[in-house]
């Protein structure tokens, strides 16, 4: 589960020349998923919401992730999740990152503190009570900023199917190079109705978790709030899917072929 929630806040992770566009979000959008395992047990549900905050003297947006185990899965391996990203309103630009999590009781308790001018991460580990200093590449995000920065940029109008996108993300304790290809547009049945959608491949790193290095799919909603709708993952045993099951305040409107029964 950990790894889907981790690519579901880092979907869509595209680095290229974006023109200024109106914002795909505003403070007050709120988000739920509801995760399933092997196409029919419960696996546990994650939720992201954004607010305003103030962050030494900047406003900024304040986003807080939450993913936690439910139904069956809890008994056997429980997880409870938090992240936060603090970023520029207007960049989308990082300046802290928070990760709080406790999988299976696998625990971590890291805050990072970026320096988009100088290009450092200073990392406080609290769970192990070390602080240290990196050097970032320019114009790093967050795993969660990631999302954010690229539902307000990203140019649909030229992709192309087999276009391969990458952006530098910070995660944990370093420098993350990730890339995902494009797949083209397609309409899939939500519970919303049918929706049209951009489908994307990210490229994962097989073994442990994944079979393979594209054994993720997402899928976006095509209209101006590029919704995260669903995601599906095969795993290294059986597979994960998290569709979209709640949302409000979204600031455009949602556009849908053929609304739910």
């Amino acid at each position: 589960m950990r790894k889907i929630f981790l690519i579901s806040l880092a979907i869509l992770s595209l680095q290229t020349s974006f023109a200024q566009k109106e914002s795909s979000f505003d403070t007050g959008e709120w988000f739920k998923f509801k995760m399933s395992y092997s196409g029919f047990l419960t696996a546990g549900t994650a939720t992201l919401s954004v607010k305003d905050a103030n962050l030494n003297g900047r406003d900024v947006y304040h986003v807080v992730g939450n993913g936690w185990t439910s139904g069956m899965i809890k008994w056997f391996f429980k997880v409870k999740d938090r992240y936060e990203s603090y970023f520029d309103k207007e960049t989308i630009l990082p300046y802290k990152f928070v990760r709080n999590i406790n999988e299976g009781g696998h625990t971590k308790d890291i805050e990072i503190n970026f320096d988009q001018v100088n290009n450092k991460a200073y990392v406080n580990d609290k769970k192990n009570k070390t602080k240290t200093t990196i050097d970032t590449k320019p114009n790093i995000q967050d795993m969660v900023s990631t999302f954010y920065y690229l539902r307000n940029n990203l140019d649909i109008k030229n992709l192309k199917n087999g276009d391969e996108i990458e952006v530098d993300m910070f995660f944990d304790d370093e420098n993350y190079g990730f890339k995902l290809k494009y797949l083209g547009e397609e309409v899939i049945d939500t519970g919303f109705g049918k929706v049209e959608t951009l489908v994307f491949r990210p490229y994962v790193m097989a073994g442990r978790v994944f079979k393979e290095e594209e054994s993720l799919t997402l899928w976006v909603s095509k209209d101006k709030n590029k919704l995260p709708l669903r995601i599906k993952a095969d795993l290294a045993v059986g597979s994960l899917r998290a569709d979209l099951d709640a949302f409000k305040g979204l600031k455009h409107p949602f556009k849908v072929i053929v609304n739910a029964k």
